[in-house]
This record gives structure tokens, sequence and C-alpha cells, in this order.
């Protein structure tokens, strides 16, 4: 039995600022940051995600262009653009506890972290064998969407899901309660970092 943390997409353009900023996004990454100060050692394996979009093309629809207004649902504002400041990690997060960087949805959409690749090529599945990961912490950005995803992902996965409510951070308050509670209701225990 092992247990890994997932960081899902604690970057610049969806802190305060960016892109798609959502309110407490910097809050989060620091907190993250102070978690794994405090209990690194409760993880064999920490994962962190990153959108990683092409910067030619829609990305698959992904994105709203030539003046077309986004709908924040489907389509949404350029952001995290692969090699850009928007698409780094956020400053308040420290990466050097990371074991494993995944980038997502390089040219088409993506929410969940099992939808991308790892740095070495792998799928998220694969990685997660491999280490023989049983139990899985979700924190990160954006409850209602990417964190939703990957934690629902993670269940359907086989894995024993928590979600730390304080170190999430979403775009809607109604979506995000209503994620969390969807989550709950799969399975995922949804608890404080503490």
């Amino acid at each position: 039995m092992s247990r890994a943390l997932f960081i899902i997409d604690v970057q610049n353009d969806f802190t305060e600022g960016g892109a798609l900023g959502v309110e407490g996004g910097t809050a989060v990454a620091a907190g993250i940051t102070e978690l794994l100060e405090r209990a690194a050692s409760d993880y064999d394996h920490v994962f962190a995600s990153r959108d990683w979009h092409d910067a030619v093309g829609d990305n698959g629809g992904h994105f709203a262009l030539d003046g077309a207004t986004p709908d924040y649902v489907v389509t949404w504002p350029v952001h995290c653009v692969a090699e850009t400041e928007g698409a780094a990690y956020h400053p308040s997060l420290d990466t050097s506890p990371v074991t494993v960087h995944v980038t997502k949805g390089q040219g088409v959409p993506a929410y969940s972290i099992f939808e991308g690749t790892t740095d070495a090529g792998e799928t998220v599945s694969a990685a997660l064998e491999s280490l023989g990961v049983t139990d899985i912490d979700v924190v990160g950005i954006a409850t209602d969407y990417c964190v939703l995803a990957s934690a629902r992902d993670a269940l359907d996965a086989g894995r024993r899901v928590r979600v730390f409510r304080d170190l999430v951070a979403g775009v809607a308050p109604e979506s995000s309660a209503k994620a969390l509670a969807d989550l709950a209701d799969a399975g995922a225990v949804i608890t404080e970092s503490r």
C-alpha cells in the first residue's frame, strides 16, 4: 500500500491575476507547500499536473479564439500555453517534493490528471500501477473542474481518495460545493489537511 498526493493545476493562469484566476488560488499554493513541509513523510509519491496547451489553434475547441466569447463551460480564454509564464507552477508552490510531473491538454481539452502523461511518457494510470499507489489525496485548482475530474477518475480507478477542502479553490462557490458533495457521494472522503 502506498499513498500519493495529487496536486492539480496550481499554475499562474489559475491563480489571482491569471487568465482564469480563481479566488484563493495563491493561498492554496502556499497551503500545499506548508502541507508538504509538515507531512511529506505521509506520501510515497507526489504527482503534480499542469495544463500545457498548444500555442497554435484552439486546442480541440477548448480556446475561444478570434474574438469569440468563451462560455466558461466548453470554451475558455487562452490559458496555460506551454512554456509561458501562465503555464508555470505558482511561485508559492514548492515543487521540490514532486516526484511525478504530468502535463495534459496538448492540443485537446483535458481536465483530469488521468488525461495527461508523465515526463517519462507514461499514462497516470500506468504510473500509479507501477508505483503500487492505493490511496490518493487530492488538492489544487479548480475544485469544480480539474479537481473534480481527477478525484472522480481516481475513484473510478479503484483508489481510496481523500480531498482536502482547505487546499482546493474553485471557479464558483455553488459548483464547488456541488463538486465536493458529488465526490463524497461517489465514495471520496472530504476532509481537512490537518
